[in-house]
């Protein structure tokens, strides 16, 4: 199961037996406790574990245009990269398709609902590489995530 959740990108805790060898983690998702641990133990070291692993799962937008995710990047063209700053800053909630809009126009003058919509086909296409996808929340707007929690 190590090795399958490792390929996967889990994070994981490793309880290792009394009078055992430690376990040398070289995957930042991994950690190991002892047994046997105290609940409060094994719940602070999964709480840093779960925080390591967000922090570390969230896209960055440089002020060069390439986005990285997951040690990979990819370069976007100005238009992309200017509509993807609400969405890497929002990552994983909603972002309203007007705020979108209103972010492109401040260069560019009004954006078309089709015309956002092209926008965001083409940044999919982009970065579905890295892992990541933008869904469409009916009347609402656009969400950056990754494809992992699309399929959940």
């Amino acid at each position: 199961m190590r090795e399958e959740f490792r390929t996967l990108g889990l994070p994981r805790i490793l309880v290792v037996e009394a009078g055992l060898e430690p376990p040398v983690c070289e995957d930042i998702y991994e950690d190991w406790v002892r047994a046997p641990v105290a609940s409060h133990d094994l719940k602070a070291r999964a709480d840093a574990l779960v925080q390591r692993y967000y922090r570390n799962r969230s896209p960055q937008l440089d002020e060069s245009g390439v986005l990285w995710f997951a040690s990979q990047s990819v370069t976007l063209s100005p238009k992309q990269a200017e509509l993807l700053v609400l969405l890497v800053a929002q990552f994983g909630k909603v972002v309203p398709r007007e705020a979108l809009r209103f972010q492109f126009a401040q260069d560019e003058g009004p954006m078309t609902r089709n015309a956002l919509d092209l926008h965001m086909m083409r940044i999919r296409n982009r970065i579905n590489a890295l892992g990541l996808t933008i869904r469409t929340v009916w009347g609402r707007g656009y969400v950056l995530d990754t494809q992992t929690q699309m399929a959940s």
